[in-house]
């Protein structure tokens, strides 16, 4: 496999940049006095990953949005993911190109701890093929590359949380939820972060602009994720400068069956990835 499929800048190209060529948050007002479980946010933040654990499962809709060149572009995904496991299933869809069609067919994405698969990538890579990456060697360590944050990662990060506000109570998709607002450390994350997560936060740390990410994240009564809302700033090898991405994603439907299988070595793609 083409040593370029591995390098984080390259992915990141052939799945958001190309594009450019071819989710609001909530409010609330309230005080942490109003909820005995909002009294240390820093904690509760700690703790939101292993509640995903505890959990078992959900169905997941995400979004990504950037800007490049002046044109701005949102990459939207939808699936399930197995916090137990660690393996999630999405399907990304890439944005419109000017004329208002697609491009491209939608990308099937599985996450697994420490690869990320996808199918339909385009790139010379045939349609009944899965490229694998290893998170590990990019540069952001898939929080990015993919068009879609993984769950797991997402709430993992907090880990790292450092300062954090409570913003009061509001409701989301029909839900009482908790509005915390904050930065995380990717650093720390990554050393207090699950083995199958580990390793790609400490590749973001060093590939981003910058280790610390702000954060909006919504907890419900059970301390589960509803919505979670990180802005990142990374280098873009095509450009100068950093580029500002939006990541949200959106949990629901927890404890719903998932049934993810990792391909077979047969159907993984080992030849060249084109350029994009």
């Amino acid at each position: 496999m083409a040593e370029r499929q591995h390098r984080g800048t390259v992915v990141t190209a052939g799945l958001m940049v190309c594009v450019c060529l071819g989710a609001g948050g909530c409010s609330g007002t309230g005080s942490a006095a109003e909820d005995p479980r909002a009294s240390d946010p820093v904690e509760t933040l700690h703790r939101a990953a292993e509640t995903l654990v505890e959990a078992g499962s959900s169905r997941a809709t995400t979004s990504m949005e950037m800007a490049i060149g002046g044109t701005r572009v949102t990459i939207r995904g939808e699936g399930d993911y197995d916090y137990r496991r660690q393996l999630g299933r999405l399907k990304v869809q890439l944005p419109q190109n000017p004329s208002g069609t697609a491009d491209h067919r939608p990308i099937t994405e599985l996450l697994a701890p420490g690869a990320l698969f996808m199918k339909n990538r385009g790139a010379g890579v045939p349609a009944d093929k899965w490229v694998r990456v290893d998170t590990a060697t990019l540069s952001d360590g898939n929080l990015v590359t993919g068009g879609a944050t993984d769950p797991y990662a997402a709430a993992e990060l907090l880990r790292g949380t450092r300062r954090a506000t409570y913003l009061g109570r509001t409701e989301f998709a029909g839900v009482e939820v908790r509005h915390y607002r904050g930065t995380a450390d990717l650093t720390t994350a990554a050393r207090h972060a699950s083995k199958g997560v580990r390793e790609a936060l400490a590749a973001a740390a060093k590939g981003f602009a910058t280790a610390e990410v702000p954060f909006d994240v919504y907890l419900d009564d059970q301390g589960r994720i509803r919505k979670i809302r990180h802005r990142f700033r990374f280098v873009n090898g095509l450009q100068k400068g950093t580029v500002a991405v939006a990541s949200t994603t959106l949990l629901y439907d927890f404890g719903a069956p998932v049934d993810v299988r990792l391909p077979a070595s047969k159907d993984i793609y080992a030849g060249k990835i084109a350029e994009q």
